[in-house]
């Protein structure tokens, strides 16, 4: 079967194809069909139902380039696993409106359905819960918004914190005094404020006390009005931590709390405070928590390959225990 697509504009052929036609190689290696240019037309070749399926990826980005947005691999390799899924309706969605203008003056969006709904959690919340694998952007997007509600003047600090957990690794054998001690635990909030707003900027706004870049034990006995609060990593934290850090929160301020649940790194039989305070505020008002998957990953590709491939090894011993339980009834 053959389908043929007229594009209008000649410079929405270039983007939608990508450099040396690596977009449209993903189409063709996913759905086994041929797409090729004449003439401002694209004709789509192969299977019906894959035909089907590639021009409807084909026309919606299209569509997403109509209105202003910019084509990636993983736009593309996103608006394949909605079509697949039937949902190729919520790919105009995706078209969402900036939330922030970096340093360079790049502009800072959503990229999936799943960021959209967090970056619209936190605009309607005070307390916003983000849960999810590595790579889906909660930490960026978290700073992103803080930065926005900063400029604005509808808070008077930015103040980023995380528990400073070893991750496999001991405090006590970093050189340094206890700043540069914890600093290695704070690089990704340093770095994601940086391309926010320039390192100069940054510096500047530190030495006035409009921006605190801190480990949580340094929240303890405060107060926090007119502040955007980010924990970063919170499924490290305790019971108690999360508690405390939960009653910082003061007047005119929003906390954004984000984690992967799958990536706890506390010693053996101590709770996760993310984990029971998902539990315990569920029920309470300007409090939601947005779960991601690994489709809300927008790192390489091979990152959404390897947290799939962690889950099914978890499915699959839980299968094999449920397996050996049985054995003995």
């Amino acid at each position: 079967m053959e389908s043929i697509i007229v594009i209008d504009r000649i410079e929405n052929i270039v983007e939608l194809f990508g450099s040396f036609d690596e977009n449209v190689k993903i189409i063709e290696n996913e759905y086994a069909v041929s797409v090729v240019e004449r003439d401002s037309q694209l004709k789509i070749s192969g299977a019906i139902e894959n035909v089907d399926k590639a021009k409807k990826v084909i026309e919606n980005l299209l569509s997403l380039m109509n209105k202003g947005e910019h084509i990636s691999e993983q736009n593309v390799r996103y608006c394949i696993s909605l079509v697949n899924d039937g949902n190729e309706e919520k790919i105009e969605q995706l078209a969402g409106d900036c939330i922030c203008i970096t340093s360079k003056g790049k502009p800072v969006k959503p990229k999936t359905l799943g960021q959209k709904k967090y970056c619209q959690a936190i605009k309607d919340n005070i307390i916003t819960i983000g849960v999810g694998p590595a790579g889906t952007g909660k930490t960026y997007l978290a700073v992103a918004m803080a930065v926005t509600a900063f400029r604005s003047g509808e808070v008077n600090r930015i103040i980023l914190t995380r528990p400073a957990v070893e991750a496999g690794e001991k405090l006590g054998f970093l050189p340094g005094d206890l700043q540069s001690k914890v600093d290695p635990y704070l690089r990704p909030l340093y770095d994601a404020l940086f391309e926010m707003l320039g390192a100069e900027t940054y510096h500047k706004y530190v030495e006035r006390g409009n921006i605190e870049v801190a480990p949580l034990a340094y929240m303890r006995g405060r107060t926090l009005d007119d502040s955007f609060i980010i924990l970063d990593e919170a499924q490290n934290t305790t019971r108690e931590q999360m508690k405390m850090f939960l009653t910082r929160l003061g007047f005119n301020s929003k906390m954004v709390i984000n984690g992967d649940i799958t990536q706890i790194d506390l010693p053996n039989g101590t709770k996760s405070g993310l984990k029971e305070s998902i539990r315990i505020l569920k029920n309470i008002n300007e409090i939601t928590c947005v779960n991601f998957s690994e489709r809300d990953v927008v790192r390489h590709k091979l990152v959404q390959d390897i947290i799939r491939a962690y889950e099914r090894n978890v499915e699959e011993a839980k299968r094999k225990n449920g397996e050996n339980k049985s054995d003995y009834h």
